[in-house]
């Protein structure tokens, strides 16, 4: 299961900063859930599919 606990701070181009976030308001979702979007698709990219299994059973174990 997900956690959103960590924080990832970017330094972005201030005009491509409010782009995005027009770009983001006009499909209503905010800067966040857009930006962990790019990241599972990004993630299942590089490790394939299943990558869900791979990441998370690694947290049940801790």
């Amino acid at each position: 299961m997900e956690k959103r606990t960590a924080r990832l701070t970017l330094l972005v181009d201030p005009q491509k900063k409010a782009v995005f976030e027009k770009l983001c308001e006009q499909e209503d979702v905010t800067p966040s859930q857009k930006i962990r979007q790019f990241m599972r698709e990004y993630i299942e990219q590089a490790m394939g599919p299943d990558w869900k299994q791979q990441v998370f059973s690694n947290d049940e174990q801790d």
